[in-house]
């Protein structure tokens, strides 16, 4: 940890407002969706990527390069961070970058399930939580979830996905294990977190990350055709939606978005609202939730500069923009055209 990021926050905020200010834009978006894969992997090469382009360019190519180069990129920017920071806001970044372990136990589950080789799913994960390299190895070495709920036990996933796995097995969809991980994350976020008006800025994120959490679980259950209840997947912790009502507000897209609207999220994110109601189908609404969540993120930054939430502003920025720029490569090799990817963006 650096002894300037530990003793100045500010330190830590003015390197985190420099990152943010080299993402790409939608400039570089509407170049982007014009290449092929080689175009977009000689793009990146000019931008911040350059190092893991370069490195990673004798192995791979095409979109196995792009995919490897961005989720390298983006675990070495939150490493950094973490290198910056100290005391208390390098522990409230630490917690919240256990995100990607969560991430990389999802991809796996998914990888399994779908029965995708080893270097498909390897390409997905993103090594910026605390899992080390061997016990990720040892999870894409897994063949079946039983296997990867064994690995887990004693990590904080492990008593959710023991739990979760007979449900798994009667309803046959990935939905409890996959819900048991994201519990198990926001239960540690919001565990012990000291008194103090920084705790409480992260508090405040912490319970809209989890409301718009549970409203994309809550629709996803409703539209997948299994004979579960959104209720019994609902995670605690927010301060929107009670379970007893999920269910219903699962059911009716308008009503789940005249709560968000009518709620303390609605005069800040007054132009998320009007894409949350206008979103067409499932994915483009939780691209217009995962929208609205940046505005927020972005919002409390401004309100609050000197805390940690301009450092989790950033963090949702560059996964954003890691997903575009993976979006329109997958998009592109494809045969997909510029028009048709652009609507797969999450762009502010």
């Amino acid at each position: 940890m650096s002894t300037a990021g530990g003793s100045n926050p500010e330190y830590v905020i003015a390197r985190v407002r420099a990152r943010r200010s080299a993402l790409f834009g939608d400039e570089e978006y509407r170049k982007l969706v014009r290449m092929g894969p080689a175009e977009i992997a000689r793009f990146m090469e000019e931008s911040e990527y350059e190092t893991e382009i370069n490195a990673l360019g004798s192995r791979f190519s095409g979109v196995d390069l792009i995919e490897y180069a961005l989720n390298a990129n983006m675990a070495k920017q939150f490493n950094d961070i973490l290198d910056w920071a100290g005391g208390r806001l390098y522990d409230l970044i630490a917690r919240y970058l256990r995100k990607f372990d969560a991430w990389n136990v999802k991809t796996v589950l998914r990888g399994i399930y779908a029965d995708s080789s080893r270097d498909e799913v390897k390409s997905d994960l993103i090594r910026a939580g605390e899992f080390d390299d061997r016990l990720i190895d040892r999870l894409l070495d897994a063949t079946e979830i039983e296997e990867v709920v064994e690995i887990l036990s004693g990590t904080m996933f492990g008593d959710g996905l023991e739990a979760a796995f007979e449900d798994y097995e009667e309803a046959g969809v990935l939905v409890p294990l996959e819900n048991a991980v994201d519990r198990a994350f926001y239960e540690q976020l919001l565990e012990n977190l000291v008194v103090g008006e920084e705790a409480e800025q992260y508090r405040e994120f912490l319970e809209a990350e989890i409301d718009f959490r549970n409203a994309r679980n809550a629709l996803r259950i409703a539209r997948s055709g299994a004979d579960l209840d959104p209720a019994d997947y609902f995670i605690e912790g927010g301060t929107l939606f009670r379970a007893s009502e999920i269910t219903a507000l699962a059911t009716s897209t308008s009503e789940l978005v005249s709560k968000i609207s009518d709620s303390q999220y609605g005069d800040r994110l007054s132009g998320a609202i009007s894409d949350l109601e206008a979103a067409d189908s499932l994915i483009s609404f939780e691209r217009a939730l995962d929208s609205a969540l940046l505005e927020y993120a972005d919002t409390l930054g401004y309100v609050f500069p000197l805390s940690v939430t301009p450092v989790i502003s950033y963090i949702l920025a560059k996964e954003r923009e890691v997903d575009n720029i993976r979006a329109i490569a997958r998009g592109r090799e494809a045969g997909l055209g510029p028009d048709e990817i652009e609507e797969e963006l999450v762009i502010q």
